[in-house]
């Protein structure tokens, strides 16, 4: 324990190990957050979810920070719900009266501010009624912020029903033939379209027609930016995949180089101790391993039998434990070997494998921690490396899974950048930090280095 305390006032005095600590122990926190925020299953629904899940985003939007470095404001999306108390993008007043016994007016107006210089994408209702034999019915209109009235439809409402503006080929028409956007809210007469900016109502006036009956409803605009990671062509959330990454990546990474390094070790020194036809046995294996194309047989078991993102970490620490370090560990075993103290603990009659664990083992160590930090970023290259090759696991949200949708769908060539640029960010961060952590416990720990 002194002697840890030791190294770690000794790795504190290095500003590169500091700064990549401090990264890693981010990266930690990310994980805690992104475990404990999204639960697995939730996290799983959520990355396979489809239009039910994800119909308040946009497709294929950035996210809101952009706006920081723009001029104009590209307009964000939001959900207004009139069945919530808490609508932060707007107000929604929901209003009954009665008309007869059995027939209640209810009207709820949705109100929010545009100060945009540029249009949305789309105007949606999610509307919900209930009733039991008579439908209510409901007229929707827009009031612009210059006082304009625009009646947009008149419909039944069923239990589930969705509207949307851009499709609705009568509203283009009363718009003299505008993009229902465009016409909505752009200043009346102007050509080029000049956005009209100020408060914007949608009002829905419904009657309902039994005792009990009502609807709700949700207005969704669907701007050009959303949340702080942008949505994907499914409109997913990226923020949920670039969480859920952090974990899977750490995970991933300190698994097999730990399985690895640890593996490989013990092997050595079992080799070294027996010696005779075990030490040629693991030499001769270790060759055989060493030419064996690592990454084409990954591939080959992703393609031919599973992606699962844990059978591809078992291949991967089985084909590793036969690498190079054997041959490497074996040089430092032969000398150990040989110390005084070993002979003594043969004197004394300790057994094989106690003599390996507690003897042999103990004296690499320190040179084993350095090792393990800088493979921790390779094989968290690695599992994202498949994943772009499109052999990641289909279940699990990566940051190779959204490079490899990224780039099947085109995004660099239609201008996407951040659906690339963020998962690749934080894998240049991840490596980054375990780079300058790893280099500095190396000279700490390595005698020969310390003095560089």
């Amino acid at each position: 324990m002194n002697q840890l305390r030791k190294s770690f006032r000794e790795l504190l005095r290095y500003p590169s190990a500091i700064a990549g600590l401090i990264i890693v122990l981010a990266l930690v926190a990310i994980s805690i957050y992104a475990l404990i925020a999204i639960p697995y299953n939730e996290a799983i629904r959520l990355w396979r979810g489809g239009e039910d899940v994800w119909y308040m985003n946009p497709k294929n939007v950035p996210p809101e920070w952009i706006n920081w470095f723009r001029r104009n404001d590209l307009p964000a999306s939001f959900l207004l719900d009139s069945r919530s108390e808490e609508n932060e993008d707007g107000t929604v007043v929901k209003e009954t009266a009665a008309v007869s016994e059995d027939m209640n007016q209810v009207t709820i107006t949705f109100s929010f501010d545009y100060p945009y210089e540029s249009y949305p994408q789309e105007l949606i209702l999610y509307m919900n009624g209930s009733y039991t034999e008579k439908k209510p019915y409901v007229a929707i209109s827009i009031i612009t912020p210059d006082g304009r009235e625009l009646r947009a439809t008149e419909m039944s409402i069923d239990e589930a029903d969705t509207y949307r503006f851009s499709q609705d080929q009568r509203l283009q028409r009363r718009l003299r033939g505008a993009a229902p956007m465009i016409g909505i809210f752009s200043v009346p007469d102007t050509d080029p379209p000049v956005p009209l900016q100020g408060t914007y109502q949608v009002v829905l006036t419904g009657f309902t027609f039994e005792e009990g009956s009502d609807f709700d409803a949700r207005l969704v605009m669907h701007g050009q930016v959303a949340g702080w990671a942008g949505t994907d062509h499914r409109r997913r959330d990226l923020s949920v995949a670039l969480l859920w990454g952090t974990p899977l990546a750490l995970a991933f990474g300190l698994l097999a180089a730990l399985g690895t390094t640890v593996t490989t070790m013990i092997i050595a020194a079992i080799g070294v101790w027996f010696g005779s036809w075990v030490d040629e046995l693991i030499q001769r294996v270790t060759e055989v391993n060493l030419v064996l194309p690592f990454l084409p047989i990954l591939i080959m078991i992703g393609t031919f039998y599973s992606k699962s993102i844990w059978l591809m970490l078992g291949a991967t620490i089985a084909l590793s434990i036969f690498g190079g370090a054997i041959k490497s560990y074996r040089a430092i075993f032969l000398q150990i070997k040989e110390s005084p103290y070993i002979e003594a603990a043969r004197a004394y009659g300790a057994g094989n494998m106690r003599i390996i664990i507690f003897y042999l083992v103990p004296r690499i160590v320190p040179l084993l921690i350095p090792t393990l930090v800088t493979l921790i970023p390779s094989y968290v290259f690695l599992e994202a490396s498949l994943a772009v090759l499109g052999l990641g696991d289909p279940v699990l949200p990566t940051w190779g899974k959204i490079i490899n949708d990224a780039n099947a769908n085109g995004a660099l060539y239609m201008g996407q950048y951040y659906w690339v640029l963020e998962p690749a960010v934080l894998l240049m961060i991840t490596g980054l930090a375990f780079a300058l952590l790893g280099f500095a416990m190396d000279r700490i720990f390595n005698p020969r280095l310390r003095g560089v």
